[in-house]
């Protein structure tokens, strides 16, 4: 996985536009609240020039996911190959972080729109990603606080987004401490495995 992993991949500026514009709209108003014409107005381009790229929202914001998870997806068929070791999920935990890098809208999105996020789709398969991930860090006899450690540790990471935002700071020197923390947490995990 490239260290770029979160970045979007380049492709034709106008679907890039789209995107930005919706997710920028759905912030604003609300993904209910905002319809494809109000897009096209905003791009200033008709809507049949919009429908060209996406028929619907949930077209927008599926390939707005699509460019998330597929480093995520990625990332857990790596790690399904790899030894359950300390080490392995501590490189797990370094490159969600990388495939998070950028992402701080679209999870402000999620969580301004949960409601929503519940009823579609995409967030069905978002969810059933994430205990996906969950379940490469930890080990399945594990006992509960250390489950709760390892969820803990990716909740960490998605909200530290939202709870940093507005620290003074530099954005890179953030993601470090919110790695940092999820990293001790998935560190204590493991290492209670290893006393038992």
């Amino acid at each position: 996985m490239s260290s770029n992993a979160g970045a979007r991949p380049r492709r034709g500026n106008t679907r890039q536009r789209i995107q930005d514009v919706a997710l920028e709209l759905f912030a604003e108003r609300g993904y209910e609240k905002t319809s494809l014409r109000e897009i096209a107005e905003r791009l200033e381009v008709t809507k049949a020039a919009l429908y060209y790229h996406f028929k619907t929202k949930e077209d927008i914001l599926g390939s707005l996911f699509e460019d998330l998870t597929r480093p995520i997806d990625e990332l857990i068929e790596w790690a399904g190959e790899q030894p359950r070791t300390l080490e392995t999920k501590q490189e797990i935990l370094r490159r969600y972080s990388e495939a998070l890098a950028g992402a701080e809208r679209l999870f402000r999105f999620m969580q301004e729109n949960q409601a929503t996020m519940r009823e579609l789709q995409t967030g069905e398969e978002f969810k059933a990603r994430m205990l996906r991930l969950l379940d490469v860090l930890r080990e399945p006899d594990a006992p509960l606080t250390d489950q709760v450690r390892c969820f803990s540790a990716l909740f960490s990471m998605h909200a530290g987004m939202f709870a940093l935002k507005d620290v003074e700071g530099d954005p890179e020197e953030k993601r470090r401490a919110i790695l940092e923390v999820a990293t001790d947490l998935v560190t204590q995990a493991h290492s209670g495995r290893e006393s038992r």
